[in-house]
């Protein structure tokens, strides 16, 4: 289990673990289970970020704690926005979008989205009330990850032998759903109703994603699973801002 913890943070982060794991699909299987911590570790990492730089101002903190998240992630989900973004809009068959979604390339759609992504969450972070901001932060990273852990375990592949085919390949459900019992619990103590409301809009959020790539591309990729994730701490973001200011 220690093995699988190590593995996702090695692939899902760029922290520093000097480690050999074994990719194998006994290891991968385990680490679903910790998709949600890892993006709970990528918050909090945002957030002392942004508190370290809130003697400047909140802007500048807040642009520190989004590069934080880019830096922490080694641009690894961005870029599979990026990609997923080129192929969707691109309006060719599924083999010539799955092509474009491998080009290491970037094209016009996948720039624009970079853009509006980090403009997003700057914008937002900035403006989250500084009292919830590290429950949010940790948490909506967190829900993020659940979100790709739920494509993972229930979506299928659209490219036999990608990356993405072997996580879902890999996944059981038994661990989502224990993944599933723990964060919540975690959620609802840490960030109550907004929680809820965030991650209830991200597993929505995930199954509609889900069914559009299905209709476009017969299935899901590693990229889309990033895209899912940036996607998911854009709405997520939204929605504690939102029902924080009701509740």
């Amino acid at each position: 289990m220690i093995r699988s913890l190590i593995l996702m943070f090695q692939f899902m982060t760029r922290l520093p673990i000097p480690i050999q794991i074994d990719m194998d699909k006994k290891t991968i299987s385990k680490g679903i289970l910790f998709l949600p911590l890892v993006g709970m570790v990528v918050g909090a990492i945002s957030w002392i970020v942004y508190y370290l730089l809130s003697f400047i101002n909140r802007d500048v903190a807040a642009l520190g704690a989004m590069v934080a998240n880019v830096i922490a992630t080694g641009g690894l989900h961005i870029d599979g926005l990026s990609d997923t973004c080129d192929g969707f809009f691109s309006a060719r068959s599924r083999d010539r979008i799955l092509e474009i979604m491998k080009d290491s390339r970037i094209g016009t759609f996948g720039v624009i989205a970079i853009i509006i992504v980090l403009l997003s969450k700057y914008i937002l972070i900035s403006n989250l009330s500084q009292d919830i901001l590290p429950a949010t932060l940790i948490l909506v990273f967190g829900a993020s990850r659940f979100g790709a852990a739920l494509l993972i375990t229930f979506g299928k592949s659209a490219r036999p032998g990608g990356l993405g085919d072997m996580f879902s390949s890999s996944s059981i459900k038994g661990y989502f759903w224990l993944s599933a019992i723990i964060f919540t619990a975690i959620g609802a103590v840490f960030g109550g109703w907004a929680f809820i409301a965030a991650l209830i809009v991200v597993i929505v959020s995930s199954l509609l994603l889900m069914r559009r790539s299905y209709k476009i591309i017969g299935g899901l990729t590693g990229d889309v699973y990033g895209a899912g994730i940036e996607l998911c701490d854009i709405l997520g973001l939204i929605t504690f801002m939102v029902v924080g200011e009701w509740i």
